[in-house]
């Protein structure tokens, strides 16, 4: 398989490349990932079942996505494929854990979401953890969260048993969700799509970066409301990002609105006590409403 790999990153690169053997690298918790080092280059090789290769190759059409938004740095895709029973993705090797500066991040995550396009959604569909995304464009953002978003994620939930009194509490909500639009019109924002603290770092030069990304083109605030969600980016994140491009003042109901997608999500790949936290969110929304 390696020998694949180092002929794949020959071929994509233009240069002979002759690796040493793979050192692994850890923190993830769906891929196996590694470092591939060798003639003074390294490159970061993420490892997957061969059923994988859809949602690498989604991955590298994002990386390249957000690259070419020039605003913040991001690792560059190389190739990606298939070999020995496994699918790979290999992007441009980062060293991480400078002392960054979380103005800085503020700053060029808001640049990049200046990047819009007329459609919600994206080209293609891709994967949230393992989970599939659904990006089918969408004229109107209301219904492409409803139905693409927290309808789809609703869905495998009550298939996972979430119980029926969340999932009628849910359906409920995704008929109300125009109430928390009536004076917001977002714009089709680039997003990161994934963007809690374990997806964000700072290279040896302390330079902003983010990975592993879901990409999409939606409203800017579901990027603002996952970066609170865990916690880990700070005040001076929040601030510079405002000062960049202040957020709506409904942004304060929406957050909640938009991290109950990822909180569905991590319900329908880990369980657990997800489930309860779900519904409590989805009571705090319905709440508002009336």
């Amino acid at each position: 398989m390696w020998d694949d790999i180092a002929a794949a990153i020959t071929d994509a690169t233009g240069e002979a490349f002759r690796p040493a053997s793979p050192s692994s690298v850890g923190g993830g918790c769906i891929n196996q990932a590694y470092r591939l080092s060798g003639g003074g280059r390294d490159f970061f090789v993420k490892i997957n079942d061969a059923s994988g290769l859809a949602m690498f190759e989604a991955e590298a059409a994002g990386l390249a996505e957000m690259a070419a938004a020039n605003a913040i740095r991001v690792p560059r895709p190389v190739t990606a494929g298939a070999a020995g029973g496994s699918a790979y993705l290999v992007m441009e090797y980062i060293a991480l854990g400078g002392r960054g500066s979380a103005e800085a991040m503020g700053e060029q995550l808001a640049a990049m979401h200046r990047l819009t396009r007329p459609r919600f959604g994206w080209d293609r569909d891709n994967t949230i953890g393992s989970t599939p995304q659904i990006n089918a464009p969408a004229d109107d953002w209301v219904a492409f969260w409803r139905e693409r978003r927290l309808g789809f994620q609703l869905d495998l939930a009550a298939r996972r048993g979430i119980g029926g009194r969340a999932v009628d509490k849910g359906r409920r909500l995704l008929g109300c969700l125009d109430a928390f639009f009536a004076d917001y019109r977002p714009e089709a924002s680039l997003l990161h799509g994934d963007l809690w603290c374990g997806n964000a770092a700072s290279d040896d030069q302390g330079n902003p970066v983010i990975f592993d990304p879901a990409t999409y083109y939606g409203d800017r605030e579901t990027d603002i409301a996952m970066t609170e969600l865990f916690g880990g980016f700070g005040a001076g994140f929040q601030r510079a990002y405002d000062s960049a491009w202040p957020l709506d003042p409904g942004y304060a109901s929406r957050k909640t609105l938009y991290n109950l997608y990822h909180i569905l999500n991590h319900y329908n790949l880990f369980g657990g006590g997800y489930g309860a936290q779900a519904e409590g969110m989805i009571d705090r929304l319905l709440a508002e409403l009336g």
